[in-house]
């Protein structure tokens, strides 16, 4: 009999608190997340090949999502970035809506665009690029 593979959540409490809620209620409690609209990304860790979740804002552009990697402007991407780089083939969680994606980052021509889309929901993240010297990536995620 096969078993499902573990799924890790988040090691920050906050954000492991809030993916058990989002888990437990399909999303009534966690979708909108301080206002903002959040999804349930799992990935598979780059070094451990474990599958990992997290939860983030997102935005919807012609039916695919986008996330922001911008990990609160740190000068390092975060880690659920580098893993869906090394291996974009993703899972996402809307609400009760469970789905394969592949996640890849935007181009240059889509940045404009989506960081505009971005910064509408939560405008904070212009206060990271502010703040880092790197660029941060955006993510679109398509479904499979």
């Amino acid at each position: 009999m096969n078993r499902p593979e573990p799924v890790h959540d988040s090691a920050t409490d906050w954000v492991a608190d809030h993916i058990r809620r989002y888990l437990a209620t399909d999303g009534a409690d966690g979708h909108d997340h301080s206002g903002w609209p959040t999804l349930l990304l799992t990935t598979r860790g780059r070094r451990s090949g474990a599958l990992r979740r997290t939860a983030l804002i997102y935005g919807e552009d012609a039916g695919r999502h986008v996330l922001v990697a911008s990990n609160g402007g740190a000068g390092r991407h975060p880690a659920w970035y580098l893993n869906l780089a090394a291996d974009p083939d993703v899972t996402v969680q809307v609400r009760a809506d469970r789905f394969a994606a592949r996640a890849r980052t935007a181009t240059a021509a889509e940045r404009p665009a989506l960081w505009a889309l971005m910064t509408g929901i939560f405008p904070l993240y212009e206060t990271y690029r502010a703040g880092t010297d790197r660029e941060i990536p955006l993510v679109v995620l398509e479904r499979r």
